[in-house]
């Protein structure tokens, strides 16, 4: 299945980075999040979306009215219309996470965890970025959270890579070097 997410995904993603449609990605994410939601909390929405059974124009007519509850850009509601008219729907937030690692990568964008002992200043923060996009050559989009553990400095995961500047490291690092010296 995971081609399968990813073909929709990067389908979606041409759609979406396409200059001449003019959208913007965040919004997209934001609309498709919505209605991920409306899957998640409406059991009725769900099973009348993913019911074979019930025909496709009543179906559109259900996505159509749900779109214009949310506000959704028509690129977004033709999305969802060509997901549920492949039967595609149990994949939706497997290919919605999909899309967004697909539009990030495309947009020159990377996800950074940041672990601080303490809750880091605005600009702080900024330097932070400045510098993971120095290592990474690319844009930031940082997610902190605090952990008292650390004792000091910050634990920057980018990916699969870890930067550890944090106290507690360079401690582990020093009792290391002593138990092999």
């Amino acid at each position: 299945m995971a081609s399968v997410v990813g073909t929709y995904a990067r389908a979606f993603a041409d759609v979406v980075m396409k200059k001449s449609n003019l959208l913007d990605p965040p919004r997209i994410l934001q609309e498709l999040r919505g209605i991920e939601s409306l899957f998640k909390e409406s059991d009725p929405f769900r099973r009348v979306m993913e019911n074979p059974s019930i025909p496709e124009d009543r179906k559109l007519a259900v996505l159509d009215a749900i779109s214009m509850r949310l506000v959704t850009t028509r690129q977004v509601r033709n999305f969802v219309a060509v997901l549920t008219d492949h039967r595609r729907l149990p994949l939706f937030s497997e290919i919605l996470n999909q899309l967004e690692r697909e539009l990030d990568e495309r947009q020159g964008l990377v996800e950074a965890e940041v672990s601080s002992a303490r809750q880091l200043s605005d600009p702080e923060k900024r330097m932070l970025e400045a510098e993971i996009a120095k290592l990474t050559g690319k844009k930031v989009r940082a997610r902190y959270e605090q952990d008292p553990s650390l004792l000091g400095g910050a634990v920057v995961q980018v990916g699969t890579t870890i930067y550890d500047g944090s106290v507690k490291g360079q401690l582990d690092r020093i009792k290391e070097q002593l138990v092999e010296g």
